[in-house]
């Protein structure tokens, strides 16, 4: 893959490889991207059970989630999964867990310290589990390295919203899925626009706020990519666990926004399910 020269890429990659090198979230050492204390506090507060993470590698949760878009996917044994801005692996090794040795589970990550991450914790997965179905490719996600109707379920969990070409994206998605196959993806989604101190600021694009869609935007891009049976879910809840009053990126956020309002009057998380027709 060629290195991506596109301002929001750059971004996403030095915040990211920081992230990866110091094993800890945007926030600095085991905080996550979006805030919210430590990676484990983050994860159990947007739906990872402690039974799935005792299974994880160390360093594979880096509190970059805001869902499980795994335990939602009704993954099935055999069946080929792709994680979409897969990180140090954690919704991958989950994934390959549930479709078992004859099944595959698919990472793909634009970040080279985060590939380099994903694929050292892939030895310790295959030493603890004796799988051998994880593989992480470089690539971006306007531009997926895997060839058409590949894949049976799309997975991402709060990536979309940090990619410059969204619609773009969801062409991809529906390109790689085979007929019938479907997605479970966990990210932002603004309830209405945001002030332009925010959309302008580097640190809540990294925290997941600033490049989110807004949901009727989101609604067209997947209705334009061909995928059907769309069905959101919001999961709230998930943006208090992520941004915690306290929590430096909180704290960032606050600042920018008109007084007396919160980042969860503006923005949420969703789960977004929808499949490509047979």
């Amino acid at each position: 893959m060629e290195p991506s020269t596109h301002p929001t890429h750059l971004k996403v990659q030095d915040a990211y490889g920081k992230i990866a090198r110091i094993g800890g979230g945007g926030c600095g050492p085991q905080s996550s991207c979006c805030g919210g204390g430590t990676a484990a506090k983050v994860a159990q507060g947007v739906g990872y059970s402690d039974v799935e993470l005792a299974t994880l590698p160390e360093g594979a949760n880096l509190g970059l989630s805001c869902g499980n878009p795994t335990a939602l996917a009704e993954l099935k044994p055999g069946e080929i999964v792709l994680d979409l801005g897969s990180g140090a692996g954690l919704d991958v090794f989950l994934a390959a867990q549930r479709v078992g040795p004859e099944g595959r589970a698919i990472g793909v990550d634009m970040t080279r310290d985060m590939l380099a991450k994903a694929r050292h914790n892939a030895a310790e997965f295959r030493r603890r589990t004796g799988l051998d179905n994880v593989t992480f490719h470089h690539g971006q996600i306007e531009a997926i390295p895997l060839p058409d109707a590949s894949v049976d379920v799309v997975l991402s969990n709060c990536v979309l919203n940090l990619s410059p070409d969204q619609p773009a994206v969801w062409k991809e998605i529906a390109r790689v899925l085979k007929p019938g196959g479907r997605v479970s993806i966990s990210d932002m989604v603004l309830l209405k626009p945001l002030p332009e101190p925010i959309r302008e600021s580097v640190e809540a694009l990294v925290g997941c706020i600033a490049g989110a869609a807004l949901m009727d935007d989101l609604r067209t891009m997947i209705q334009a990519s061909g995928l059907v049976d769309l069905t959101l879910t919001d999961k709230g809840e998930s943006v208090e666990a992520m941004l915690p009053a306290g929590d430096p990126m909180t704290d960032h956020l606050l600042s920018l926004l008109p007084a007396g309002t919160r980042p969860s009057d503006y923005i949420t998380s969703l789960i977004i399910a929808a499949r490509k027709p047979v």
